[in-house]
């Protein structure tokens, strides 16, 4: 005897759609802001709240076991929190570098002056 898989209902689809839609409003009126920090984090919130909808819904990572979520969603927030240490790292060893030999040095060495 075969089991029917449960069926979704199309609301929730619909819904996800029109959010989708509303967040890439809100993206695309982020090119109307002035540069900086705000604006960067605005997109990058978007972008990431978008893709997470579309994981979690058209995926149906909604409906799965939570060690399935773990094994498809641990490995990319791993390389995230990986990235976002390598670049407080590179801020600290720019501005210790900045501190001690000055900025004037910072400009003239290169790949070419070693």
């Amino acid at each position: 005897m075969a089991v029917e898989g449960t069926q979704h209902p199309l609301r929730i689809y619909w819904i996800m759609w029109i959010s989708l839609f509303v967040l890439s409003s809100f993206s695309y009126a982020t090119d109307f802001m002035d540069d900086g920090p705000l604006r960067i984090f605005l997109i990058l919130f978007f972008m990431l709240a978008k893709a997470g909808g579309i994981v979690w819904i058209f995926m149906h990572m909604g409906w799965e076991r939570w060690a399935l979520k773990i094994a498809i969603l641990g490995p990319p927030v791993a390389i995230m929190v990986l990235i976002g240490l390598m670049s407080l790292e590179g801020d600290y060893v720019e501005g210790s570098r900045l501190e001690h030999y000055g900025e004037s040095t910072m400009e003239v060495a290169g790949p070419e002056h070693h």
